[in-house]
């Protein structure tokens, strides 16, 4: 036996069209016609004149907007455009770098050269110094290093977040500079 389905669970189409359209009256636009107010009546016969749809586009309006087109057409360009504007939409990379307190120069300039080539990239750098165990006593060493950090890397990125102690790492966040 075939299934039935829960009325309420059917797809809600994101606009009214044609019938399910409740206003008395409503404000035409589009192309191969006249715009202005019409009697729904009158505007969905248009529609059928046309072998269109009658699309609500702002039914907050007084009276709605309706336009006439081809619904399944008009659906598939609102999801290109979606897409294309999710597409443009930019991606924030966040790159870690983790320094110990006593990190000494040849490492601090090797990793100084990394967020660097991140920075230039486009993408965020976060940079920490992790404490173990004792380690904690030195805060202020590691403070003072990601400050020295946060200088060098002043033509490439801009400073986001001063360092910070989040329970056994102090953090600061460089983003680039917009170019």
């Amino acid at each position: 036996m075939g299934q039935r389905r829960d009325p309420r669970q059917q797809k809600q189409a994101p606009n009214n069209i044609n019938e399910h359209i409740r206003a008395s009256q409503v404000r035409l636009v589009g192309d191969n016609l006249t715009p202005g107010i019409y009697s729904i009546q009158d505007a969905r016969r248009m529609a059928v004149d046309l072998e269109l749809d009658l699309v609500e586009i702002s039914a907050q309006a007084d009276p709605p907007v309706c336009k006439i087109l081809d619904y399944q057409k008009y659906l598939y360009q609102q999801k290109k455009k979606a897409k294309e504007i999710k597409a443009k939409a930019t991606k924030v990379v966040v790159k870690e770098i983790r320094f110990g307190p006593q990190t000494d120069d040849h490492d601090y300039n090797f990793k100084l050269k990394h967020a660097q080539g991140f920075l230039q990239e486009g993408a965020k750098v976060k940079a920490y110094v992790f404490f173990k165990g004792r380690s904690i006593l030195f805060k202020e060493q590691g403070e003072v290093l990601l400050l020295r950090f946060a200088n060098d890397l002043e033509d490439f990125g801009k400073v986001e977040q001063m360092p910070q102690l989040e329970g056994k790492r102090m953090i600061i966040m460089i983003s680039p500079k917009k170019k």
